[in-house]
């Protein structure tokens, strides 16, 4: 089969899409087919998927752009089948804030959350209201930007002093920041591959420095990863379901990642979910897949053959 895998662009995750985007069309050539990888930065996309004329589209890329469902809009209008999450699906999992709504409604736990856009401190004097969102979500928390990846802009806070600090470094990556409860525990990632979505092993991640930031992300040796996580039996169990809930709340399809903590009471909360996670050699659905005894090759033909039978 004929299969372009776009990956890089232009976002801060390019060397990490590449990187695996890499990984992906080796294994893509190994399996037998007919595989290139596009680099939206260096080509025209447009012309050279026109040029090359694949049977479908391997979707590599990270942040904007590539999982807010810009490109997926781009290759519905084209017609060319791609794996991975629906269009709408992904703007709704990209916008932390959208997904966090999505989950509650669907009765997914997560942490609590307020949210204060950008044009709401410059045009309505929302500076005043932090102090409300500290009363909100209380202390310690986490600041995000709304749209972004990879950890990146995010942002702990112990003190109320620090948290404009925070919500500005957000602001910087997004247009709204996402003010939500520090929940500690142990820091668990439940992927899964499949329309629908089957669950991989549950894989446990320990920054070695304590902050699973994008440093300990891509960095060899940064992280200890425990694949399958070491949970009691009820609470894997637990994690599953909850993993599980998410994906059909989300639209997850074909590869997908929940990120969840799970706290002291053994219950997991949502963090965020991903429709495009990272293919390199430290990363968790291939980890995860390791765990369930497949192959990267085999991982990768799973993915294919979802999106295909789609």
């Amino acid at each position: 089969m004929r299969i372009a895998v776009i990956a890089g662009g232009r976002t801060p995750e390019r060397d990490v899409s590449l990187r695996g985007g890499l990984r992906v069309l080796a294994a893509l050539e190994t399996l037998g087919h007919d595989a290139i990888l596009l680099d939206p930065a260096d080509v025209r996309l447009v012309e050279s998927l026109d040029a090359y004329g694949p049977a479908i589209c391997w979707l590599a890329l990270h942040g904007k752009e590539g999982e807010d469902g810009t490109v997926q809009r781009l290759l519905d209008l084209l017609a060319i089948p791609y794996t991975g999450t629906a269009a709408l699906d992904c703007e709704l999992t990209f916008d932390k804030v959208l997904a966090k709504d999505v989950l509650r409604r669907a009765g997914v736990p997560t942490p609590d959350w307020v949210v204060i856009e950008g044009w709401a401190l410059r045009d309505l004097g929302g500076g005043a209201a932090l102090s409300t969102a500290i009363a909100r979500v209380g202390l310690p928390c986490i600041v995000k930007p709304s749209r972004s990846g990879s950890a990146l802009g995010v942002r702990a806070v112990e003190r109320e002093g620090d948290l404009a600090a925070a919500v500005m470094s957000a602001l910087s990556f997004s247009g709204a920041a996402l003010i939500e409860r520090r929940v500690d525990g142990i820091e668990v990632a439940a992927a899964g591959v499949g329309s629908p979505i089957q669950l991989l092993p549950a894989v446990e991640i320990v920054p070695k420095d304590g902050v699973y930031d994008y440093g300990a992300r891509y960095t060899a040796g940064a992280t200890d990863y425990f694949a399958p996580a070491r949970l009691d039996p009820i609470v894997t169990e637990r994690v599953r379901a909850v993993a599980a809930d998410a994906f059909v709340a989300l639209g997850t399809r074909d590869v997908g990642r929940i990120d969840m903590i799970v706290g002291a009471d053994g219950e997991p909360q949502v963090l965020e979910g991903n429709v495009s996670p990272g293919m390199t050699e430290t990363s968790l659905v291939p980890m995860a897949a390791q765990a369930a005894g497949l192959s990267l090759d085999q991982l990768c033909d799973s993915i294919i053959r979802a999106a295909v039978a789609r």
